[in-house]
């Protein structure tokens, strides 16, 4: 896909540009009523979260080649979905639909209540893959080098998307990631970023479905930002497809995954406010078999496009800090009821 022409989105030539809560209620519409007050539409008075993330756990996974990502996850089929399933039509802005009116596959189990112990997610270990890098741009020739992702060959990462205002997917990840990594250590988690800005490209994407398993982690979950069209925007979890070809087999992860992919799809909105994709993607859910980084993980794990940086309102959201807390909550909160909730 392709931006507004006024600067259209910075990425590997191969790219493809579409890539990836359980607090109780009031937490959740505190979250809400936060950005809606930062909007302009609510109360106003929201206090910011700290920018800075505890040293938990903060080293990135070094075996293998370095990994995933683009405007969506790494480079893919455009429109890639589920079969038998439609781009929701809803237009663009349009606000998310209550919590109550959730598609009924959603989980019943509400996770945990607020405040979360801190000691929740004690023994727990979970990896965060912040999408891209923000020295891809320097490394063209090391990233589109063809990787095996199983049912294909990838390029080994691309540069991502990013807003009109050249705001990098790159580094909307990486502070995602951090803010969410803050939040799930205070709940006594150990946990791993692939990437945390101390590498100078990548990883690949096959390293990054390998991280998992090199940290023994019990889950892992990658954080993007899309590059849609500019009239499109909304959230969008995206979800494993079984691929069993070559030297993928991630038949055990799928169903895990989706569970965890339902739970951050109802987090992740109920945090933020922000409504399905309206340009891509079913009800906030797309499935796909083209992504190494998820083909090749060998622990559950999933996808967040969190908004359309190509887009004016969702680009608005993405590059203010208090909302980048909100999403970093979301993706913690979902992270937690998957881990504490059966």
């Amino acid at each position: 896909m392709t931006g507004p022409t006024a600067r259209p989105p910075r990425r590997s030539t191969l790219l493809r540009t579409t890539t990836v809560v359980g607090a109780a209620v009031p937490l959740c519409l505190a979250g809400w009523l936060g950005w809606q007050a930062l909007d302009g539409s609510g109360p106003a008075g929201s206090t910011a979260a700290p920018t800075t993330a505890p040293a938990a756990q903060s080293g990135p996974i070094t075996p293998g080649t370095p990994t995933p990502g683009t405007g969506t996850p790494e480079t893919a089929a455009p429109g890639t979905t589920a079969p038998g399933t439609a781009p929701d039509s809803a237009a663009p802005g349009t606000p998310a639909p209550a919590p109550s009116d959730t598609p009924s596959d959603t989980p019943s189990a509400a996770g945990p209540a607020a405040p979360v112990s801190p000691t929740a997610l004690t023994g727990r270990t979970i990896v965060l893959d912040p999408g891209h890098n923000p020295g891809n741009f320097a490394h063209s020739t090391e990233i589109n080098r063809q990787v095996d992702v199983g049912n294909s060959r990838k390029e080994c990462d691309t540069t991502g998307t990013e807003t009109d205002s050249s705001y990098t997917e790159a580094e909307y990840t990486l502070d995602v990631s951090r803010r969410a990594r803050a939040i799930l250590a205070a709940r006594g988690a150990a946990v791993v970023l692939v990437q945390d800005g101390d590498r100078p490209w990548g990883p690949c994407v096959d390293e990054r479905a390998r991280a998992g398993a090199a940290a023994h982690a019990d889950v892992a979950l990658s954080v993007h930002g899309d590059g849609g069209p500019a009239a499109g925007s909304g959230f969008h979890v995206i979800l494993p497809a079984k691929v069993v070809a070559g030297k993928a087999d991630n038949s055990a992860i799928v169903e895990p995954s989706r569970r965890l992919g339902l739970l951050l799809r109802e987090r992740f909105r109920a945090a933020t406010g922000e409504p399905y994709a309206d340009y891509t993607a079913n009800e906030g859910l797309d499935t796909r078999s083209d992504l190494g980084g998820l083909n090749l993980s060998a622990v559950p794990k999933v996808f967040i496009e969190c908004g359309n940086m190509r887009n004016s309102t969702d680009a608005k959201r993405m590059t203010d800090p208090q909302w980048r807390q909100l999403a970093a909550q979301g993706i913690a909160d979902a992270l937690t009821a998957y881990l504490t909730t059966r």
